[in-house]
């Protein structure tokens, strides 16, 4: 029977934080290796264990779904725990359970090596290949990549923090500051980008196992560039030479120099939606300049997903539409594919085993799990979808384009985490109930999607996605008066200034401290590291009439670049985390 490695030891909170380097150099290096939480080496949370399964990709079978359901139901607290890199978290587990664990892992094909159980970080785009877009299917890079990590005696050494991804030329994970990164191109070939860097490697894609190869030599790269400074990196953007060092060294030592680099204007990290698209075909597939004025991608939206739409969404009218609503192209010999989001990334037990059945039953008996805590159902039949969306609906997860759901992030929050100062999760529920602030909701409330009004019909209360006009009532606007917009920014709740699991871009952030809640908009290029002081309007706790106006009137703000909220910081670590008794001061994921 496969063994696990015990629950992390505690250890003083005043050691972190000599940990937590710059984000642009590695003037304050790590002084030990990360304590990501792993599948076998389990942290202990405030409320229990806590195991992080690695997903590469997000993409599982339905057997592997259904095992994980029992893990869950038997060993944790009932519920499953999407994360921002569309990995699975389980909570509330036993010490104990980690031997048990293990071997259920093992059994369900979720452990392929143990060795390398906390290093196959890797997110992909999830509508690759379902909906038409995109310059490729990078199923084959991901198999690929994740057997050349998992048969890599030195990728071993990588911390639990380092990502990899594959992007397939839309720009969704692209976006999300992986370490590594292949963006698609239309020639069949495929971009290399370093976090960081301002130059990309181009490579040739005649050969197809040639853009993960590359990947996994730049990873090894990174380790020995940082093994010989001397320094105890976790991420691309810690090394003390930075990233366009680390390019050039992987061409010259393990390219053979065979390769081609192009400029990557405005600094790489971030990537526009069909940004390759946009370059002309004698400027070599360079990458124009970043996203950086984007806000923080929301995902795939809820609804159905079919070839030969724009965004490949078909939105049926209500669940009970038929077919010709999908598209008047659509028949039963094609099959569409449904999105749907788990409100702040919890699903319970029942509701998981739902999306595992109807995968298996009804779809192509696979589950992709989404960066933006999401899960995507491919394979299946049009006659039946708006039927099983509206099950799906019933059940409590999101199936609605329009959803206030759409967008709003938390870390875990109390009473899971010991350094958070408030609910976040029920607070951000609160926010989104049609009569949440009205009635004095709050923290008083447990934070689950079924007391947040119901993820389908959830509005924000003061202003919504139809009209894009925030609401006057309360303190007015968080953001200084700018003109409201359509589209709302993002939002992401955290419970202390850590800002665990936060994502890049433009986005407002919610930040618990000690005198209440601050609501700031986060500007590109202004963004807090962890640990930052909160800025913005302050809301005290206890006034969630007050702090719903205040989040509404951000998020529907028109220039993120204009908002002025929030000071000139340095840039974020990326690595953010959820709680560990080790208690890192950063983790990615949450």
């Amino acid at each position: 029977m496969l063994a696990a490695m015990p629950v992390s030891p505690a250890r003083p909170p005043s050691q972190d934080a000599a940990t937590v380097a710059p984000a642009t150099s590695c003037a304050a290096p790590r002084v030990r290796d990360d304590a990501c939480p792993g599948a076998l080496r389990l942290h202990q949370a405030d409320d229990g264990a806590l195991a992080r399964i690695r997903v590469p990709g997000g993409i599982l079978d339905a057997g592997q779904a259904a095992a994980l359901a029992e893990a869950a139901d038997r060993l944790g607290d009932g519920e499953l725990h999407l994360t921002s890199r569309g990995n699975i978290q389980l909570r509330g587990l036993a010490p104990e359970s980690g031997r048990e664990l293990a071997a259920l892992l093992t059994d369900a094909g979720l452990l392929p090596s143990r060795a390398h159980e906390r290093v196959r970080n890797i997110v992909a785009s999830p509508l690759s290949g379902l909906d038409g877009a995109g310059h490729r299917d990078i199923r084959p890079w991901l198999t690929r990549l994740d057997k050349l990590l998992c048969e890599s005696e030195e990728a071993q050494g990588l911390s639990g923090r380092f990502l990899f991804a594959l992007d397939d030329g839309r720009g969704d994970v692209a976006a999300l500051g992986a370490d590594v990164t292949l963006l698609a191109v239309r020639d069949g070939g495929a971009l290399l980008l370093l976090d960081g860097a301002t130059q990309a490697l181009r490579i040739d894609g005649t050969d197809e196992d040639r853009a993960p190869a590359a990947a996994l030599a730049a990873a090894v790269t990174f380790l020995r560039v940082a093994r010989e400074a001397g320094v105890r990196a976790w991420r691309v953007r810690e090394l003390p030479d930075g990233a366009d060092a680390l390019l050039h060294r992987l061409v010259a030592r393990h390219l053979d120099g065979d390769a081609t680099t192009v400029a990557v204007p405005g600094a790489a990290g971030a990537v526009p939606p069909a940004a390759v698209d946009a370059v002309p075909p004698a400027a070599a597939d360079a990458v124009p300049p970043t996203a950086a004025a984007a806000p923080a991608s929301s995902g795939p939206p809820p609804g159905l997903v079919r070839p030969g739409t724009p965004d490949g969404s078909a939105d049926l009218a209500d669940a009970g539409a038929d077919t010709t609503d999908a598209g008047a192209d659509t028949t039963d010999a094609d099959t569409v594919a449904l999105s749907v989001l788990a409100p702040l990334g919890r699903l319970t037990v029942a509701q998981w085993r739902l999306l595992a059945r109807t995968a298996g039953e009804q779809g192509a008996g696979e589950l992709r799990v989404t960066p933006w805590r999401g899960v995507v159902l491919p394979g299946l039949v049009p006659s039946r979808a708006a039927a099983l969306r509206a099950t799906l609906d019933a059940a409590g997860l999101v199936t609605d384009p329009g959803s206030a759901w759409r967008g709003v992030g938390a870390c875990a929050g109390r009473p899971g985490c010991g350094r958070a100062l408030a609910d976040v999760r029920a607070d951000a529920a609160a926010c989104l109930k049609d009569d949440g602030p009205a009635n004095g909701g709050g923290s008083a409330t447990r934070g689950d999607p079924a007391s947040g009004g119901g993820p389908a019909t959830g509005r924000a209360p003061a202003a919504g996605p139809a009209t894009g006009r925030a609401s006057t009532t309360g303190e007015g606007s968080a953001t200084g008066g700018a003109p409201a917009t359509n589209e709302p920014l993002p939002v992401y709740w955290s419970g202390c200034t850590r800002r665990c699991g936060q994502p890049r871009g433009a986005r407002v952030e919610v930040v618990a401290a000690p005198d209440g809640y601050h609501v700031a908009t986060v500007a590109p290029g202004a963004e807090p590291g962890p640990g930052a002081p909160a800025t913005g309007r302050l809301v005290p706790f206890g006034a969630p009439r007050q702090l719903a106006p205040a989040v509404a009137a951000a998020r529907f703000r028109a220039d993120p670049q204009q908002a002025g909220t929030t000071p000139s910081l340095p840039a974020p670590t990326p690595d953010l985390p959820t709680t560990t008794t080790d208690r890192p001061t950063d983790d990615d994921e949450s």
